[in-house]
């Protein structure tokens, strides 16, 4: 069976969940403790979470596993076809979602979470939150007037964009812009979704 190693309420681990109830794939949610204990280290020496076991196949990066399920398990509508011209903006929409959207709330979790009280409204702090908001941007221009950001058909991109939006709504407390607000309750709201919630907060 897949297990998937995450943190309790981690939201990048949701992505990988979502990913297994969409396609129906039976799956184990495993919690990790914070920090990371020597036992699980020596599983993933990065210590980083999510983490997928499937058999001899063991890897990290949430994106990368949200991939390796569409492609191992598929076909599923979440990946176009490779010959369906909208499987470029889905593969791009997907990846954006931890690169230029959720990476840089990383710093923006430490600076506020950990940093000591001068030192949490920095420079770094500031040039991460613009970036984020100017990635909110692009996601609002690439949704339009759609139903989902790849078009009429739910994809990896819709999940791996409205998971990293769980961290700037929950873990920073931050406003998305109207139209974002209403695409994330509309899939968030999907009986999927729900349950790789519920997965990972057991």
């Amino acid at each position: 069976m897949i297990t998937i190693h995450n943190f309790p309420h981690g939201a990048r681990g949701v992505r990988v969940f979502w990913v297994c109830e969409e396609m129906g794939l039976a799956y184990r949610a495993h919690d990790v403790s914070y920090p990371p204990s020597d036992a699980y280290k020596a599983l993933h020496p990065m210590g980083t979470v999510p983490f997928l076991e499937d058999g001899p196949v063991k890897i990290s990066e949430s994106i990368a596993m949200m991939l390796y399920l569409a492609e191992r398990y598929g076909p599923t509508p979440l990946l176009p076809a490779k010959d369906d011209p909208r499987r470029a903006r889905v593969l791009e929409l997907a990846i954006f979602g931890e690169t230029s959207l959720a990476s840089p709330m990383n710093v923006l979790i430490m600076t506020g979470f950990l940093a000591p009280a001068p030192d949490k409204d920095n420079w770094t702090k500031r040039a991460g939150e613009s970036q984020v908001e100017r990635s909110l941007g692009f996601v609002v221009s690439a949704l339009g007037k759609q139903q989902f950001l790849a078009g009429d058909m739910f994809t990896l991109a819709d999940i791996s964009v409205s998971c990293a939006l769980d961290i700037w709504v929950g873990a920073l407390k931050k406003p998305v812009p109207d139209a974002l607000g209403t695409w994330r309750a509309r899939v968030q709201g999907r009986e999927t979704y729900k349950r790789a919630a519920a997965a990972q907060a057991k």
